[in-house]
């Protein structure tokens, strides 16, 4: 066996930059409702989708050996699971809180398109997420289940 030195780099120091992918070859599913307010098309009107997401998240492993616990990023999705999706200034706002599903809405300061979801989950994980986390890549994109017509 051999015996580490005093100072020497650890074995997850040595081992530098390292990415997890998380939803790569089976993405993370949430439903989640939208409107894209000044769209001249369809999408103006309150409709659904369900969503396929894909996160890759590169850093220095933690003393626990991972760059990050998978179930911290799950979760930071998850917050959009079963929510409405709505940019600031919609009048859907002031109803669903009038309703009592204000709860039900997430609000932006951007159009919630997939794009922009990417963005916006890009940087609620660098929040979130330890400061050992160097880089954050994610992918939003919508199903053709819901997209499509008959």
């Amino acid at each position: 066996m051999i015996q580490r030195l005093s100072g020497e780099p650890s074995l997850a120091e040595r081992a530098g930059v390292r990415t997890i992918h998380v939803g790569h070859d089976r993405p993370i599913r949430v439903s989640a409702g939208h409107r894209i307010l000044h769209h001249d098309g369809k999408c103006s009107r309150p409709h659904g989708h369900n969503y396929e997401i894909s996160v890759s998240v590169s850093g220095h492993l933690t003393e626990e050996g991972w760059v990050v616990d998978k179930g911290d990023v799950t979760d930071i999705i998850d917050d959009w699971d079963h929510m409405f999706l709505v940019q600031r200034g919609d009048p859907l706002i002031e109803a669903f809180e009038q309703s009592g599903d204000g709860d039900a809405l997430v609000v932006l300061d951007v159009p919630p398109t997939a794009e922009m979801m990417a963005v916006i989950l890009e940087a609620k994980l660098i929040d979130r997420l330890p400061d050992t986390v160097t880089e954050v890549r994610a992918g939003v994109c919508e199903t053709a289940e819901l997209a499509s017509g008959p």
